[in-house]
């Protein structure tokens, strides 16, 4: 298995693999809409995305989005998405994209990696805590929704 930073020769692929994310999601799939974000993402150089490749098969990704910490006065990466495909789970393509997202947080001098999970999402909690990920357990998460 391969994974590696995306450029835009590889939008088509990772747009696949974002689809099928957002259909897993329950949300209506749009190839067309995705291929068009992922582009505009990379172009604005407002994300960072790494993919997962077996066999010549695009399996998985992660996108990272940038944010700080005013109080640490560093950049803190968002881990946005991770999605592998259902024949590839299990198999350490999502534990991989994770270490490629740690290494590349550590060559930016960031403060560290975020990410949010649903409740129910049992697998992606056991991957993320076994992977020493820690569920935060001081601060409440609030939303407003426009």
């Amino acid at each position: 298995m391969n994974v590696y930073q995306v450029t835009q020769e590889d939008v088509r692929s990772v747009a696949e693999l974002f689809d099928a994310y957002r259909v897993f999601y329950e949300q209506p799939s749009n190839k067309e809409a995705a291929e068009s974000f992922i582009r505009e993402r990379l172009e604005k150089e407002e994300s960072v995305i790494f993919m997962a490749v077996e066999n010549g098969q695009s399996i998985g990704f992660t996108q990272l989005y940038p944010t700080f910490s005013s109080v640490a006065m560093k950049r803190v990466w968002i881990l946005n998405d991770l999605f592998v495909t259902a024949d590839s789970r299990n198999k350490g393509a999502g534990r991989a994209l994770l270490q490629a997202a740690k290494q590349f947080a550590k060559e930016t001098g960031a403060k560290g990696l975020q990410l949010q999970t649903a409740v129910d999402n049992k697998s992606a909690q056991h991957l993320y805590e076994s992977d020493g990920w820690v569920k935060d357990e001081k601060f409440f998460y609030y939303e407003f929704k426009l």
